[in-house]
C-alpha cells in the first residue's frame, strides 16, 4: 500500500503509446535509475490486446510493484501485482462510478490481484480521460469541490485518493487545491498530470501529494525522470515524517 510518511514516485506507462519492447525498456530503465517506487500501466483508450505483453515486459525490467491503472476491462492483466480499482467520483457517469467495476470484480477475484479501492478525481479541462468517460472535470479553481469530493470518497471507503489533470495536461493541479484536499483526507493522496520538471514536481509534493505520477513527460523524454526523482528526494529531505533510515536508503 502507498505510504504517507515518505514521498514516492510512480511512472505511468500508457500501453496505447508505449507497447513496443524497445519503448517500454527505455522508459523502465530510466525509471529504475530514478528509483521509481511504482509503475502504473493503463490509459483512457487501448485499442490492442498487448496489455499482458506490456506488463510482462515491465515486470522483467524492474522489481518495483506494477499496478494496473485501467480505463476499461481490456486493460486487466494477471501479470500485474495489483490494480487501482478506480471509481470516477468527480463525474456523474454511472458506468465509471460502479458499472465497469461490477463487470471487472469476478475476474479480479479469479486472478487474485491486490485490489486498492481508489477514488479518482479528474481536475482541469477536457482530457482524454474526461472525453472517454463522458464526464466533466472539476475546474482547476474549485478547491472546495475537490476537497469535499475527496472526503466523500474516503468516507465511502476508498483507501486512496487519486487527483489527475489528465493525459497531456498543460499544467499540473494547483498547490492550493492539493493542500485543501490533503487537509480534508487521511488516506494517501496520489497526484498526476502536467508534471514535467523539477519545479512542478517539487510544488506538487510540497503541497501534500504522497505519490507523484509522471506519464507523458517520461514517454517524451525518459531522462526527465532523473530530474523529477531529485524533486522527490528534496521533498523527503524536508519531510519530518521521513526517517533517517529512509534517507539513507
Amino acid at each position: 500500500m502507498f505510504s504517507k510518511s515518505k514521498k514516492q514516485l510512480a511512472v505511468l506507462i500508457d500501453p496505447e503509446n508505449i507497447y513496443r519492447t524497445e519503448d517500454v525498456r527505455q522508459v523502465i530503465e530510466a525509471a529504475v535509475e530514478a528509483e521509481a517506487n511504482y509503475v502504473f500501466v493503463g490509459g483512457s483508450l487501448v485499442t490492442h490486446d498487448r496489455i499482458d505483453d506490456v506488463v510482462h515486459e515491465v515486470k522483467s525490467l524492474t522489481s518495483a510493484p506494477v499496478y494496473l491503472f485501467p480505463g476499461g476491462l481490456n486493460q486487466i492483466s494477471g501479470f500485474a501485482d495489483g490494480i487501482l480499482f478506480l471509481s470516477l467520483i468527480s463525474g456523474r457517469n454511472p458506468d465509471f462510478l460502479i458499472s465497469k467495476q461490477i463487470a471487472a470484480a469476478p475476474l479480479l477475484k479469479e486472478l487474485g490481484l491486490e485490489v486498492i479501492p481508489t477514488g479518482y478525481l479528474l481536475i482541469g479541462t477536457t482530457s482524454s480521460a474526461s472525453y472517454m468517460s463522458n464526464t466533466t472535470p472539476i475546474p482547476y479553481e474549485k478547491n472546495e469541490i475537490a476537497s469535499a469530493t475527496a472526503l466523500a470518497g474516503q468516507m465511502l471507503g476508498h483507501k486512496v485518493i487519486y487527483m489527475d489533470a489528465g493525459s497531456g495536461a498543460e499544467k499540473p493541479i494547483s498547490p492550493t487545491m492539493i493542500e485543501e484536499v490533503k487537509r480534508a483526507i487521511d488516506v494517501p493522496l496520489i497526484v498526476g498530470g502536467g508534471i514535467r520538471d523539477f519545479d512542478a514536481a517539487y510544488a506538487v509534493l510540497e503541497s501534500g501529494a504522497d505519490v507523484l505520477v509522471v506519464g507523458n513527460a517520461a514517454e517524451s523524454d525518459p531522462q526527465v525522470l532523473k530530474e523529477i526523482s531529485g524533486a522527490v528526494k528534496a521533498a523527503n529531505s524536508l519531510n519530518p515524517n521521513y526517517s533517517l533510515e529512509d534517507r539513507m536508503e
